[in-house]
């Protein structure tokens, strides 16, 4: 009796070790995404629904964040020694992450079909000296968006192919009485705006550093960039509420029809053209952004953002796992709606272009121009130089020039 007893006892105290064994305990992953632009929430959430599902031994808990505070969440949550196993990154961000080991080195994972496969343009966004570091989700880059109908009646038959000719058409649209300011863009002090002046600084061939990695920006086609921003501001095309403007204010004025041109991501395209939310839909059209005559024929920002697995995370493997399932071509495929596919293919399936193919037709020669920003650890350094720049120059405290020369001396580089 005693010893079927004590074998009683015995068995149940090892079938429950079992179940509670880790071999058989939920792989929980914490992931870190952005609340604006690209890919809404309800995406996100719909795609990691259809992981877990596929992957009935892996949860994700999704933590969303503004884009400001998405790069200190992540750093905060690896130098706590817990925090998230899979985070969204901005292409400016890999040379800072490698340097402080935050982001594990993917280089070895990338299979031969999504070497092939992803537009080469879209591996710039993980990359840093040689190595990778995740794989490139949003492949986006800043347009120029416009009012079809304002431009009509305004007696403007094409959209501006340089940035002069934007000005032009914007005073002729003032003149006429059909906007009091015709342009909006996201001018606030913050990583926007830097967005703005490197699509404008590729027009007019500018470079940010040297070749020994020295600011140059303060030069030639840098100063020339942010002179043309102040200008437009002070000769009163612009909406002056730019200065404090992030993405989604942008998208909120064109989409009211109070604004004839805005420059913003892929994201814009689709919700403004929807009947629900804007009173511009079916008004809406879409170009790259200008170019500067005789130096370029568009221009283009690097605006592209990655998956990444940290360091720090227990669950490697499954986060990698869920990151390649993020970044699918079917995935993407089937959520083409607010972010354009990383695949090359994708760009000739009509299930994907279908309903947008002014924006593709967009897309084909942007991101084939997309300028990046500086590839530097001190990038966040840089980029605060630079806003305050940008700012002190819109508002007219001080020159474009002296600004940018501030801003060069206070770099960090």
């Amino acid at each position: 009796m005693r010893h079927r007893l004590f074998s009683t006892v015995m068995g149940a105290a090892l079938a429950a070790s079992i179940l509670s064994s880790p071999a058989f305990a939920e792989t929980r992953l914490r992931a870190l995404f952005m609340a604006q632009a690209a890919y809404s929430e309800a995406d996100v959430r719909a795609m990691t629904e259809a992981f877990t599902k596929a992957n009935p031994g892996i949860d994700v808990d999704l933590e969303f964040v503004p884009y400001e505070g998405l790069h200190d969440k992540t750093v905060l949550a690896q130098g706590s020694g817990g925090g998230y196993d899979v985070v969204l990154f901005d292409v400016i961000w890999p040379a800072e992450y490698a340097a402080n080991d935050i982001l594990v080195d993917v280089t070895d994972k990338l299979t031969p079909e999504m070497k092939d496969g992803v537009l080469p343009g879209a591996w710039t966004t993980v990359e840093y000296e040689g190595k990778s570091y995740g794989m490139p989700w949003i492949l986006d880059t800043k347009y120029l968006f416009y009012n079809k109908e304002i431009l009509e009646k305004a007696g403007i038959g094409a959209p501006p192919k340089t940035w002069e000719e934007l000005a032009e058409q914007a005073r002729a649209i003032k003149d006429k009485g059909l906007l009091e300011t015709p342009i909006v863009w996201s001018w606030s002090q913050a990583e926007a705006a830097v967005c703005d002046y490197t699509t404008i600084l590729s027009a007019y061939g500018g470079a940010f550093l040297d070749e020994s990695g020295k600011p140059a920006f303060q030069t030639g086609g840098g100063v020339e960039a942010l002179d043309y921003m102040a200008a437009t501001m002070k000769d009163g095309i612009t909406n002056p509420n730019s200065k404090e403007y992030l993405e989604e204010d942008v998208r909120k004025v064109f989409e009211n029809g109070d604004a004839a041109f805005a420059l913003n991501w892929t994201y814009m395209y689709n919700l403004a053209n929807d009947p629900k939310t804007s009173k511009v839909a079916g008004k809406v059209g879409v170009v790259p952004a200008p170019g500067h005559a005789g130096t370029s024929e568009v221009s283009a920002v690097n605006g592209s953002m990655g998956l990444g697995v940290t360091t720090t995370s227990e669950h490697k493997d499954e986060a990698w796992q869920y990151v390649t399932f993020m970044t699918s071509q079917k995935v993407q495929d089937q959520y083409a709606r607010l972010s354009l596919p990383i695949w090359k293919s994708s760009y000739e399936d009509p299930a994907v272009t279908k309903g947008q193919e002014e924006l593709v037709a967009a897309a084909k020669q942007s991101l084939a121009a997309m300028y990046p920003r500086p590839t530097t650890p001190r990038y966040q350094e840089l980029s605060t130089a630079l806003q305050l720049a940008i700012q002190s120059a819109i508002l007219g405290m001080t020159s474009p020039e002296d600004a940018l020369t501030e801003a060069a001396d206070n770099s960090g580089l």
